[in-house]
């Protein structure tokens, strides 16, 4: 009589708590989705944040052969490097505005005053972020791939890669974006913070592309980026959100 007059509350209360924790955080769905909709028509009128790293990608490849030569052979050779790098840093170049706004306009502290986490927020910027960002640099890559005279065996995973690398370059560069958002020029120090946690990603999708041109399997590459994808999908939405807090009270 006992064990069963006390199972039986307990249980119940295991149950009512589970139940508590499935509503809460189904309830985040809408809200995040609300956020992630205001956040992409905010995004497509400030058209210059999806134009400059666009430009900036295509001008500085369309110039690589003046400056390296127009040789076929070499510039086959350097597209893989030259394109994921050119990637890399027009993902950097619009970093920094990526929490600027909200700072300034005092919205990024009411998030923070919320009852909610800010997990959800971070990761609505972040695939806004990715998705005018890093999703039409994957889509213009081939293009500049023929323009160097990369082997057509390079275009697929040179387009894959750069999907899962560019979306690891959003969620990596949103913590660096967070814990400078407080300074009035932070563009060294986020270069700083965040280009070495960059350099996994640029080696495996760098490795990718070339192991593709060698005739290689390239499924393992991807694994990886796929593996970071999921790390920093993970992780840095969370170190994001602590980054924040840490930067507005001080």
């Amino acid at each position: 009589m006992g064990p069963d007059a006390v199972g039986v509350p307990l249980s119940k209360k295991a149950y009512s708590a589970e139940a508590g924790a499935t509503q809460d955080a189904y309830a985040q769905v809408p809200g995040f989705y609300t956020l992630f909709r205001t956040e992409l028509v905010l995004s497509a009128r400030r058209r210059s944040d999806i134009v400059n790293p666009l430009l900036f990608f295509v001008t500085v490849l369309a110039m690589m052969p003046l400056g390296i030569g127009p040789e076929p052979e070499m510039l086959s050779r350097m597209a893989p490097g030259l394109i994921w790098v050119m990637s890399l840093l027009a993902t950097l170049l619009s970093q920094e505005s990526l929490f600027r706004g909200d700072y300034e306009d005092g919205s990024l502290e009411q998030l923070a005053l919320q009852p909610q986490p800010l997990y959800f927020p971070v990761l609505a910027k972040v695939l806004v972020h990715w998705l005018v960002t890093g999703v039409p640099l994957a889509l213009l890559s081939p293009l500049l791939g023929m323009m160097l005279n990369l082997g057509a065996a390079g275009y697929w995973p040179l387009f894959i890669s750069l999907v899962l690398g560019t979306a690891s370059l959003s969620l990596i560069g949103a913590v660096g974006a967070a814990l400078t958002v407080a300074l009035r020029r932070p563009g060294l120090l986020l270069a700083l913070i965040i280009m070495p946690l960059y350099v996994p990603v640029l080696i495996f999708g760098t490795g990718t592309v070339q192991a593709a041109l060698d005739g290689y399997s390239f499924g393992p590459q991807l694994a990886v980026l796929g593996a970071i994808l999921a790390v920093a999908a993970a992780l840095a939405p969370l170190a994001s959100a602590g980054a924040i807090r840490i930067s507005l009270e001080n």
